[in-house]
């Protein structure tokens, strides 16, 4: 027989999530938040997930979330556990993920008393929320009605926004009272509002009057249909795009790799290949290089799509269109005509010199994380997921080219913090595989997200071990100082072996370009259990190499 939590305000929420199609809940532990997940595990239609770690446990549900395209709910106790939420929900806040957050709480009145596990819960993620709603307690007077208009408000902001949103509910105790019937609540009546566009003429206009048109993709989901407008617009060398690793665009006439290009412009170089026209897609964009770029090559019109966000990030911008990037290229492009640009033409003469430059690089360098990138490119299979994690990762993935793979990277805060927790999160409801490829900083950092009983055992993960934070000698000022090795760039001499051992991954360890690639080899091939490969590349002068290779590109 079915036990359900006599808490009518849970019951009341379990139905909805139901209605609105919310399936998957992870739940941390907590004696507060028991109503819920005695009643959500009770639940058939709920698949409920237990992770111990709040902070993991969010990112973990972030990456579920990521994997699905649905909202994913996550629970926890009161107090200090709620906090422990925050890293996750800014990430969801800025990639515009949908998590919905409920957090169990004291009742109202007990707020500021010195009781146990109690903070001023109310409004945790104000600012970095789509909405922040409290319920009610079942003895207030027509809370369940109340708080059915609560949950509906917020579920539908949840789904409407894409993003984080927040239910915090106050419990009394008894906690564990159950009951086995369930009453019947009315049916609803849901209100999600469809996001609408139409193209003002005066764009198609302005966009056949530009001579050097430039679009440039930041952080974007896998879109076969957006993948085909762009690919139409450089069909005929009309237009340049500019993409990042993780911009998910597949054309081998779009230009990745973008700092390999623009790496050493000059004054004049931002005149000479900066655009008249630029219109920006996706989000955040790891180049901090196409940034200055193109903040100092003067550009008239800048034109921002994205439904959520119209962030000034070039200080040039002069539309805002409100709408998914593939509902505005379906509109524009049946009525601009796509001629030959000169522009394009003058791209494509860089690109070539710029990868002759390149392949010659990569034939003179050893052993090091700039060899592991080049080396691990060709050997990832066609199917599979790749998650790489912040720092000194992301940057040497923006070099070499992951083929067709779906790349991920949490882009939206650009901390190292989640990066494995949200990769578990995705595997746990991937059909593909997922590879991790992290540093050893924010390996470490997140070990707890491998604390998670649901890992599949087609997951991977490769740790390229530098002994510390080396993007910190790569990027200008840090090794001016004194403080670098001890308290910025923090040296180590760990080694993850006990980590794979202690959370049940085989190990393996490659030190050398030949043991890597005999490994890798093997690798992705199916297993009885979960992977780690560390690539051992602490006697390296990685920083160096990598400073030498954007030396060459001149």
């Amino acid at each position: 027989m079915k036990q359900y939590s006599s808490k009518h305000s849970i019951q009341l929420l379990a139905y909805l999530l139901q209605e609105y199609g919310i399936s998957d809940v992870v739940i941390s532990p907590g004696s507060r938040n028991a109503p819920l997940a005695v009643h959500f595990s009770e639940t058939e239609a709920l698949n409920c997930y237990s992770i111990v770690d709040e902070r993991s446990a969010a990112f973990v549900a972030m990456g579920m979330a990521e994997s699905t395209k649905k909202p994913v709910a996550i629970t926890c106790t009161s107090g200090s556990a709620a906090a422990n939420y925050y890293p996750a929900v800014t990430e969801a806040f800025y990639r515009n993920i949908p998590l919905l957050i409920l957090t169990a709480d004291r009742p109202r009145d007990y707020v500021d008393l010195f009781d146990g596990q109690t903070i001023r819960q109310n409004h945790l993620y104000a600012q970095h929320s789509y909405g922040d709603f409290q319920l009610v307690e079942d003895d207030a007077d027509d809370a369940d009605e109340i708080n059915l208009s609560t949950i509906k408000r917020a579920i539908e902001a949840c789904l409407e926004n894409q993003g984080p949103v927040h239910i915090n509910i106050p419990l009394q105790e008894p906690l564990y009272e159950l009951v086995s019937e369930l009453p019947v609540f009315p049916p609803v009546e849901k209100t999600i509002r469809a996001p609408k566009y139409q193209l003002p003429a005066r764009l198609s206009a302005a966009f056949n009057a530009a001579k050097r048109i430039m679009i440039l993709a930041g952080t974007l989901d896998d879109n076969e249909q957006l993948n085909m407008q762009l690919s139409q617009l450089v069909k005929n060398h009309s237009v340049v795009v500019l993409k990042e690793a993780n911009s998910n665009l597949h054309n081998e006439k779009f230009f990745g790799h973008i700092d390999r290009y623009i790496f050493n412009f000059t004054p004049e170089d931002f005149k000479q290949y900066g655009p008249d026209l630029l219109i920006t897609v996706g989000q955040n964009v790891v180049s901090k290089k196409v940034k200055q770029f193109l903040r100092q090559a003067k550009v008239k019109y800048h034109w921002h799509i994205d439904p959520h966000w119209q962030p000034d990030t070039y200080f040039a911008l002069t539309e805002k269109v409100l709408a998914e990037p593939a509902q505005f290229f379906a509109q524009l492009l049946p009525s601009v005509a796509l001629e030959p640009s000169a522009y394009y033409n003058l791209w494509n003469v860089l690109r070539d010199k710029r990868d002759a430059q390149h392949l010659d690089y990569c034939r003179k360098t050893g052993f090091s994380d700039f060899k592991f990138f080049e080396i691990l490119t060709s050997k990832v299979p066609a199917d599979w997921n790749v998650h790489i994690s912040n720092s000194s990762a992301i940057r040497y993935a923006q070099l070499f080219d992951f083929g067709k793979n779906p790349l991920y990277c949490n882009r939206g805060t650009s901390g190292i913090d989640g990066s494995t927790s949200t990769a578990m999160g995705f595997a746990m409801k991937s059909a593909n595989p997922t590879l991790l490829v992290t540093g050893d900083i924010p390996f470490l950092y997140d070990i707890n997200g491998l604390w998670n009983q649901y890992i599949p055992p087609y997951t991977r993960i490769i740790v390229f071990n530098n002994g510390g934070g080396d993007i910190f000698k790569i990027i200008p000022g840090p090794d001016s100082t004194k403080a670098l090795d001890e308290f910025i760039m923090t040296r180590h001499n760990k080694h993850m072996e006990f980590v794979a051992r202690q959370y049940g991954f085989s190990y393996s360890k490659a030190d050398d370009e030949e043991t890597l690639v005999r490994i890798l080899d093997n690798f992705f091939k199916p297993d009885s259990q979960p992977k780690i490969l560390e690539v051992d590349t602490m006697e390296r002068e990685n920083a160096q190499i990598l400073k030498n290779y954007f030396a060459s590109l001149k």
